[in-house]
């Protein structure tokens, strides 16, 4: 996303001259002649002086001029909405979802073991008579299966965000560039996702919300690659 900073250098300059005073010399006893003259000093210019009630001069102002500029907001949380969104990124969520999708069951159903198994376990422990036996064997169970989920949790996190990057990454620099475009088209300088900085903004006048004009123009320039079914 192309931004610019455009700042107003102000640039005063001045130079400040001090009272430069000479000493008077002492008299020193007559000396003989020399036999050989000394060369005459060549006579300097004196040194400009200037007053105590006098002030420097300042050099002229150097101005530059600040161009016009225009800021918008555009929320990117609205990308992937299922409604009002980007195609693009519909399309790669749901494929992503369907990849992923029966790993994500399968860690489902594992947890669901384990809150059984802990259930029974407090019911166990509250019986009128207390089968140790019973919430040991629970217990094993419950420690194999909580170890194998989260093995297999910690692969499917890492899995998924390999792909997400595999995936969403090509889609993320097509939105990106058709941003800059979409800036340059409407004379837009700064662009800012409203998404990330939502409670630093207080008050935006609608004129500078983009989001939806945004998410139009690169939906007709960028359709439906496939049609999206819902699981």
């Amino acid at each position: 996303m192309t931004k610019r900073l455009f700042i107003l250098l102000s640039i005063v300059g001045g130079s400040a001259l001090s009272i430069c005073g000479q000493a008077r010399p002492t008299p020193t006893p007559a000396r003989p002649t020399p036999t050989t003259a000394r060369p005459t000093p060549t006579p300097t210019a004196p040194r400009p002086t200037i007053s105590p009630t006098q002030s420097p001069q300042p050099a002229p102002n150097l101005v530059v001029a600040v161009p016009p500029s225009k800021i918008a907001v555009i929320d990117t949380s609205v990308f992937s909405d299922d409604k009002v969104g980007i195609f693009r990124v519909i399309e790669a969520a749901k494929s992503l979802e369907n990849e992923f999708r029966a790993r994500q069951q399968e860690l489902q159903a594992a947890q669901t073991r384990i809150n059984t198994l802990v259930e029974d376990i407090r019911k166990l422990r509250q019986a009128t008579v207390v089968d140790q036996k019973t919430i040991q064997a629970r217990q094993e169970e419950g420690l194999r299966l909580q170890q194998d989920f989260d093995v297999k949790k910690q692969r499917y996190q890492e899995d998924y965000e390999r792909r997400y990057g595999q995936v969403m990454g090509p889609v993320s620099q097509q939105i990106g560039k058709a941003m800059d475009e979409f800036a340059a088209q409407h004379g837009i300088t700064m662009t800012l996702d409203v998404s990330k900085m939502l409670p630093a903004i207080l008050t935006a006048l609608p004129t500078v919300e983009v989001t939806a004009a945004f998410i139009a123009e690169f939906n007709r320039k960028n359709p439906r690659v496939t049609s999206v079914t819902k699981p």
